[in-house]
């Protein structure tokens, strides 16, 4: 009795002291703002640029150069949201002088809907992990809150945001109406179209109806906001994203700076632009060319068998993980920003610390979690404006070892819980045999499984769809 006790007390004192970890480290980058008058690396390096994603994507809704100039890959909602949250004479060309930074001056509603979005993302991601597992439910929520990647989010104010919002409610357990869920899951793929790939994924656990109810009110809302916009087309939508994900090379460091990743590095490592091997020497460079696409091929691969044996099994996988296994391998192997990582952590803060892979996954992504690097080269200072501390800063920035670690770390959690996922299947079919016949027993419409509807009092599938 003893030892048990102390078996389930182990890791919840290991993932608190994670999570006062990601706390503490926090307050050290507030300390550093408060002191040196910008966010200490990995946050951007351009301290005078805080929340400027927002602010751009506002500006280019009233502007129709939105996809011809600025080669947007965001569909329209993503405009007519950021045009309805904020005061629109604050983008006129009269208001807007030297520089975009400047309507930050002026429209302070958008300033306060990027921390609205932000709050209301914490509660939401609290009640969440309540609702999942009440025990575990604390150190996940705030290092899934207050780590790197949601700050850094935040920070830049980008509208993955809003497309965060919509995945808690599209794809936890905090709504029982389906139909409410489709329309949410629709919603965040109309703001980030990678998402797409944790929908299609649910046809690995044959969700038929989900995943067509889905798409249905993906193309219905995006019909409706090109109609509201009068700009955006699936034709340059598409065109803009195909020329961005084809076009991509990584011309200096900054490129890198805070990835999901390896193939901004990989195409630095490989391009002309940025003399990486005369810094870093030729052979090293070889060699990151070599083992680079190995790793991230060795995490596609891992994923694609897991998908593989999900749908063989579907009944043996919670639905959580098959999403995960959708939205990491789009993340993984295109560049989408570090900020992306929420998505997937918020999926695996969903598993039970059981066995070996799972509780490899989850203390993986508290690291991930970790608002802080170790630098271990450094450059000359640089004189820039910061906006936070409203005068110019000496930013001391240098070459840090999650440049090169994050990338890994997040194929490391695809491994992990691909293992796991092999694993279980396999454990089904030692049980069961081959020709058991296709049937959910445990998992809920899109709710964890992690317990039967018995026991966790959640809907079943025919109670929510």
């Amino acid at each position: 009795m003893n030892f048990d006790v102390r078996r389930r007390r182990v890791p919840r004192l290991i993932e608190h002291g994670l999570a006062l970890f990601v706390l503490a480290m926090l307050g050290r980058a507030m300390w550093v703002l408060y002191s040196d008058g910008y966010l200490p690396q990995p946050f951007f390096y351009e301290p005078s640029d805080t929340w400027m994603d927002w602010f751009n994507t506002a500006y280019w809704a009233r502007d129709p150069g939105r996809y011809d100039v600025w080669a947007s890959i965001y569909p329209p909602l993503s405009f007519v949201i950021t045009r309805a949250l904020g005061i629109n004479s604050c983008y006129s060309r009269s208001s807007v002088t030297s520089s975009l930074l400047t309507i930050r001056d002026c429209d302070w509603v958008g300033i306060v809907m990027i921390h609205a979005i932000f709050v209301l993302n914490i509660v939401l991601i609290a009640k969440t992990y309540l609702k999942v597992d009440r025990r575990t439910a604390l150190p996940r929520a705030i290092a899934l809150s207050t780590g790197l990647p949601m700050v850094f989010a935040l920070e830049r104010g980008n509208i993955l945001l809003l497309a965060f919002t919509c995945f808690l409610l599209g794809f936890g357990p905090l709504l029982r109406s389906a139909r409410l869920r489709w329309f949410f899951a629709a919603a965040a793929i109309n703001f980030k179209v990678y998402l797409i790939g944790a929908v299609a994924a649910l046809l690995l656990k044959r969700k038929w109806l989900w995943v067509e109810w889905t798409l249905l009110l993906t193309v219905a809302i995006y019909f409706v906001t090109f109609l509201i916009l009068n700009d955006g087309s699936p034709i340059q939508v598409i065109h803009n994203i195909t020329s961005y994900s084809g076009g991509f090379q990584a011309g200096a460091v900054l490129d890198i700076w805070y990835s999901i990743t390896y193939q901004p590095l990989i195409s630095l490592l490989g391009g002309t632009v940025f003399p990486v091997s005369t810094v870093v020497g030729s052979r090293l460079a070889d060699q990151g060319l070599l083992i680079l696409p190995l790793i991230v091929g060795a995490g596609q691969t891992a994923i694609l068998a897991a998908a593989a044996a999900t749908w063989l099994r579907p009944e043996a996988v919670p639905t959580h993980r098959a999403a995960f296994l959708g939205i990491t391998l789009a993340l993984i192997s295109s560049e989408a920003g570090g900020y992306a990582q929420i998505l997937a952590i918020f999926l695996v803060f969903m598993e039970p610390w059981r066995g070996v892979g799972r509780p490899v996954a989850i203390v993986l992504c508290y690291v991930l979690c970790i608002p802080g690097d170790i630098v271990v080269g450094t450059i000359p200072p640089l004189l820039r404006d910061s906006y936070l501390a409203g005068h110019a800063v000496e930013a001391h920035l240098g070459v840090a070892l999650g440049l090169f670690l994050r990338p890994g770390i997040m194929i490391g959690v695809a491994i992990a819980l691909s293992a796991v996922t092999l694993r279980d299947v396999w454990a089904d079919i030692v049980a069961h045999g081959w020709s058991r016949s296709w049937r959910y027993r445990h998992d809920a419409a899109m709710l964890p499984g992690i317990a039967p509807p018995a026991a966790s009092g959640l809907p079943t599938q025919s109670q929510s769809t």
